[in-house]
């Protein structure tokens, strides 16, 4: 789920995999409750069995699912999402909301932290929730819009998609991210969701059009992959095992591996 990996990449960009540990459920959404055949609800599972590389089991309660997390901590029913920021102390939910977590991370964890990444820095916080503004419906929501507007709404939301990518196009024909030369949190949140499109959305949703077909923002992806702890937060098997059987997968699409190579190099140094 790319915002769940908004969170995993800030811990990862800030250097904070020694403060705060991650696990990573199931890569599939499964039942929650599989012995009760009258509860049908499907979820984040924890890999008790160590099925998948990258996952393993909760290691501070045991809990099979992030349902069992949250119920743990209240009766309401809730979406029981991920990420899910838990504190070991109190023992209690801090979090779920990742948009929190990234500013959190960048700036609660100062002392400790090995790395100059400023992911919202104060002298451009009003260029960044700008862009995080426009891009958040457009692109954010719009490339997966297909799969929870109604059919009638699906084509003004795939123009709208385009005609925002287009404008990411042009503007990073002219600096090297989003709000100038300098990686922000306006840089996170596009990121783990293009990095993500042309090997699942753009076939989940039929989209008309890969990223690949973008000379700079593909280069400008590259160019994100290979930032330092970057890549470690990107698992292409969990993000293509994600669809199957998933609601959203109406057609039950295969989903095959990147035919990208987000390893090789890029021409974003020309903006440095």
């Amino acid at each position: 789920m790319s915002v769940a990996s908004r969170a995993l990449m800030a811990i990862h960009l800030k250097g904070l995999q020694d403060c705060i540990s991650v696990t990573a459920t199931h890569p599939m959404l499964l039942r929650t409750r599989p012995d009760d055949e009258d509860d049908l609800h499907k979820g984040w599972v924890f890999d008790v069995n160590g099925e998948y590389e990258g996952t393993s089991p909760d290691p501070i309660h045991g809990a099979k699912s992030i349902r069992d997390l949250f119920e743990r901590v209240t009766k309401e029913t809730v979406s029981y999402s991920v990420p899910l920021l838990w504190d070991k102390k109190t023992d209690t939910i801090v979090s779920t909301e990742s948009a929190d977590m990234v500013r959190m991370f960048n700036e609660a964890f100062e002392d400790p932290n090995p790395s100059n990444i400023d992911l919202y820095p104060e002298a451009l916080r009003e260029k960044i929730d700008d862009v995080n503004t426009w891009l958040h419906d457009s692109v954010i929501l719009g490339a997966v819009k297909p799969s929870f507007v109604k059919e009638e709404d699906v084509p003004a939301a795939v123009a709208a998609l385009y005609a925002a990518l287009d404008r990411v196009e042009e503007i990073l024909s002219t600096q090297r991210y989003l709000v100038g030369n300098v990686f922000t949190e306006a840089d996170l949140r596009l990121f783990v969701v293009l990095i993500r499109f042309d090997v699942s959305f753009f076939h989940l949703f039929k989209h008309p059009k890969r990223i690949e077909t973008y000379l700079n923002i593909s280069n400008y992806l590259r160019d994100i992959y290979q930032l330092p702890g970057v890549k470690e937060t990107v698992n292409f098997d969990h993000i293509r095992l994600l669809a199957v059987g998933a609601e959203f997968n109406r057609d039950n699409i295969v989903l095959e591996p990147p035919t990208v190579d987000y390893s090789a190099p890029h021409d974003r140094t020309r903006f440095a």
